[in-house]
């Protein structure tokens, strides 16, 4: 597809649908707000209850605010979880996650259309249509939360219990927007997510379809510089002990590291927390979030390791202490070999260009292909944009995509993978 004048009724119907989804939360710059379990996440979520329901899926919360659209076509038989996230960075884009959430659901209305035709087979498995809660890690850390407890990575007591900075309950402020319930969760027997690329190797390679085979391998740290509080005027330089300047060296140095890895390792620190962030105040403390990415285990190893060299050089030259939180982390894992060949098999059916791609970033998906079989699918993201007011994806990639994401859907449904 390359036009919006080659859509049918029933992608036409998908775009105005995401036109009509990103109006929740929208920022002035063309992106979204809406951070886990904010009004904004809850006006949304509602919104897609309804179009759920209109559809004949039944909807569910479960007890840590997945939200679940379900439709058995089969009693008793396992579901095909298909879904992503709707939960965003602050000021973020209007695709990330969500697009994965509303392709499921269309997905789903398409299939439960064909199984209702006269004469049709039931498929083998049911669907369950999926908005993870709190993948973006934005209000309530760890990220991933809600397909982690599903998971049972992490459990269900410790999500509820955390507190954003305001010091809210991830159970509040789900109680608070209506969007806690009592579901465990369906059965599940495959999982299958769509996601913008949040990278350029696809839309340079002029490539449609990215079909993901494995995840680069992260080490993810909370650290808590330590130092003194102290008037910026009268204290003299050799006296101070300046939590600021300790986590602003901690920050060179996961460039300096990544620099000597280049292309390999990625590195970064994406949250300051300084206390007590006054104009005339050497800071005391100073709240940090730093991670370390690559597809070289290897790699991250040896980088991790010179981290924490560098931090018990840093606590000398600041005159600091670093107190370590390991965050999470997790290894480089394949995706199913036979879920990408299939992903591979119905590309080329639909005439789809497409390549095996690695995701850089954390997914759900990751989370789930520990459980079941999962097929991890990428469109193309312009210029590579992504946690950004201007990121965007064309019309006739996201619409390739459903139609891509919907047969995959449909050939798991109908037991493709089974021995």
């Amino acid at each position: 597809m390359t036009s919006t004048t080659s859509f049918t009724a029933q992608d036409t119907a998908f775009v105005r649908d995401f036109q009509t989804m990103s109006a929740f939360g929208a920022t002035a710059n063309g992106g979204v707000d809406r951070q886990a379990a904010s009004h904004p996440d809850g006006e949304q979520r509602h919104w897609l209850t309804g179009l759920l329901e209109a559809r004949g899926l039944t909807v569910r919360f479960d007890r840590v605010g997945n939200q679940w659209g379900l439709y058995e076509a089969v009693p008793g038989a396992p579901y095909v979880v298909v879904g992503s996230h709707m939960d965003s960075q602050p000021t973020a884009g209007r695709y990330d996650g969500a697009y994965g959430v509303l392709a499921a659901a269309h997905a789903a209305f398409r299939l439960v259309e064909r199984w209702n035709a006269p004469g049709a087979e039931a498929p083998k498995f049911n669907i369950a249509v999926v908005n993870w809660f709190n993948e973006e890690g934005s209000r309530f850390k760890p990220s991933m939360m809600g397909s982690s407890v599903y998971t049972g990575k992490l459990p269900l007591d410790t999500a509820l219990a955390t507190t954003d900075a305001a010091g809210i309950s991830v159970q509040d402020a789900l109680d608070d927007i209506a969007c806690r319930g009592s579901f465990d969760g369906p059965e599940p027997a495959y999982c299958a997510e769509i996601h913008i690329e949040q990278g350029r190797s696809m839309e340079r390679e002029g490539i449609t379809i990215g079909l993901v085979s494995s995840n680069w391998a992260a080490n993810k740290y909370e650290f808590v510089v330590h130092g003194e509080q102290a008037h910026t005027g009268s204290t003299i330089i050799a006296d101070r002990r300046d939590a600021l300047l300790g986590a602003s060296m901690l920050v060179v140095a996961a460039r300096e590291i990544a620099n000597r890895f280049p292309g390999v390792l990625h590195t970064s620190v994406g949250q300051l927390n300084v206390y007590p962030n006054s104009p005339v105040v050497v800071p005391s403390r100073v709240n940090l979030l730093l991670d370390l990415r690559s597809a070289d285990e290897a790699v991250l190893a040896q980088a991790d390791a010179l981290l924490h060299e560098r931090i018990a050089e840093i606590e000398t030259l600041a005159n600091v202490s670093v107190e370590q939180h390991h965050s999470h982390s997790w290894p480089v894992t394949p995706y199913q070999p036979e879920g990408v060949e299939l992903a591979a098999k119905v590309a080329a059916d639909l005439r789809l260009s497409n390549k095996k791609v690695m995701t850089l970033a954390g997914h759900d998906s990751t989370n789930m292909k520990d459980i079941v079989p999962t097929v991890m699918l990428f469109v193309p993201s312009v210029d590579g944009i992504s946690h950004n007011e201007h990121e965007y994806t064309k019309d006739e990639d996201i619409v390739a995509g459903l139609a891509m994401l919907t047969e995959v859907v449909n050939r798991l449904c109908n037991g493709a993978l089974e021995v």
